[in-house]
Parts: C-alpha cells; structure tokens; sequence
C-alpha cells in the first residue's frame, strides 16, 4: 500500500502509529505543509516529529484579534498654553466689558456725498461716496458700526473713517451708498440707532472739545486768546470744506470719554457754549486731529 504521507520514512511511520498519522495530516494540511511534503518528509523522522510539534503548538498558540485584550485608553496631555498675543502701541485698547453688538446711542443721522466725494477723510484716505463708511465724533477709527433706520426698520454695516457730524444734534454721517441702504436719501436726516460690532472701548482713548467754528480766523483766535486765560490747551485748527475755510476752536486733551463729558458740563455752564466731544486722532495726518 503506497503511503500516503509522500516520502515519510517508515520507521517515522512506525513511531507515530495510526492515532498520531490522523493528528497529524489534518495540521499539516490546513497549514499548507502537505504542498511542501516533498521537501518537509526527507528529513530524519526525529526531526520530521519535532517540526510538527513545532507547528502544532505555534498555531495553537496564535489567537484572533478579536480575542485579544483591548489596548489602554489615552489620557489625552494637558492642552498647550494660548498663544501670547504682542501688544501694539497702534491698536485700539480693548475693553473685556464692552461686546460687539452692544447699542452705543441713539440719535439723527444725515449723510454727505458729491461735495466731498475724493475728497481726503480724517483719517487719510480719499473719502468714496459709493462705499460703506461713516463719521463719528468719537469711535476710533476702522470701527465697524450697524445703523438701523428707526423709522422703517432698515440697516446697513459701515465702517468709521472720517470725523464729524459737526452739528450737536446728530450723531453720525453716514456716506452716499449707506444711507441709500437705509432709506435716508430723500429724507436727509432720520432716526437711527448705533450698535458696535468691533471688540472695542469707545470711552478710552484722548479727547477734546470744540466750542465754535469761525469762517474768519480773527474771531476763532479772539476766543481762544479769552478761554486761555481759564483752560489749557486751546487750541485754533483750520479746516478746508467745499464751502471753503473754517477755523475750529478746541479746548483741553483729557483722558477718557467721561472726563470728556465732565469737562463739556463745566464750559456748558461756565461759558455758555454747547461743546461737541471728539476724539483726539494722533495717527492722522497732520498729528492730531479731531
């Protein structure tokens, strides 16, 4: 009878007996050693045993994946440190209180348009009627506003690049393009509400107060030369509009919006004037510039 285990020497055969030939041709052909019996047979019988005892208890040994234990959890490290932002001599202070959103005042807008059209804003760029700005007496500069129109309900975003309104009764000039935003063409001056939406703080910062704009340059230096005498600096700054020369007379540079408010009490009462409050602008062109 041929044997069917291919060359495997007899006296192997005779070792193994006919239990340990059925152990063993199962192992050895699910590991696909039967295609290499030919090569795996020729050794020795104490070794051919050995070997696939070998086998037998290496493929015992090898577990399923699934079977295994899982792998510990990661504790996740401690987060890096933020990021140390450099301070900016140039950048406008911010106030933690002070959140985009909150509603600055409330008050007339009007807008300005062909006249100063190409014109050079306060805060030197060349003024478009055709683009999102607006003057504020107070906000820093690149402020970014909404305007809501109280009446109809309509708003638009600007961005603060000139000073002004001069005239106590309004609080904002708004270009050509934002106020056909909000339906003040027509009427010139409507009801509007202000809501910052720059991390900003409108209060710090320098600020002065004007007290009267002269067309002839006698009178604005007749005043200064009167209020001198009381308050310190007074100053006279001339000004070119499309409707031609103005002379401005500004008194004090205080520190803070509410010293501002302080000190525009105390002309009210002592000299009789309205004071408008403006920013003090070091970066604008010509060094300050209300």
């Amino acid at each position: 009878m041929r044997n069917p285990l291919g060359l495997l020497e007899k006296s192997t055969l005779r070792r193994l007996g006919p239990a340990g030939l059925r152990e063993l041709r199962p192992a050895l052909q699910v590991h696909g050693v039967a295609r290499e019996s030919r090569i795996f047979f020729r050794l020795p019988g104490f070794a051919s045993i050995f070997l696939a005892a070998i086998f037998l208890v290496g493929c015992a040994g090898r577990q399923p994946v699934a079977n295994r234990a899982p792998a510990p959890p990661v504790v996740p490290g401690p987060e890096p440190p933020a990021e140390t932002v450099n301070s900016n001599a140039n950048a406008v202070p911010v106030n933690p209180g002070v959140r985009p959103g909150v509603i600055l005042e409330e008050g007339k807008a009007s807008w300005y348009g062909a006249p100063f059209h190409g014109r050079q804003a306060s805060n030197g760029e060349i003024y478009d009627m055709n683009k999102l700005t607006a003057a504020h007496r107070t906000l820093p500069f690149n402020t970014v506003v909404r305007v809501t129109n109280t009446a109809n309900g309509r708003s638009t975003t600007v961005r603060i690049t000139d000073r002004g309104p001069f005239v106590d009764n309004r609080i904002i000039d708004l270009s050509y393009a934002a106020a056909k935003e909000i339906g003040s063409i027509g009427p010139g001056v409507v009801p509007v509400r202000i809501e910052i939406l720059s991390a900003i703080d409108p209060n710090a910062g320098y600020f002065t107060l004007q007290i009267g704009a002269f067309r002839e340059r006698a009178n604005a230096e007749k005043l200064r030369d009167r209020l001198s005498a009381s308050y310190s600096p007074v100053a006279v700054q001339s000004f070119d509009s499309p409707k031609g020369s103005f002379y401005r007379v500004h008194v004090g540079k205080v520190s803070g919006q509410d010293a501002a408010k302080r000190l525009s009490e105390q002309l009210q009462e002592r000299e009789g004037v309205t004071p408008l409050i403006f920013r003090v602008d070091t970066s604008a062109p010509g060094g300050t510039n209300p």
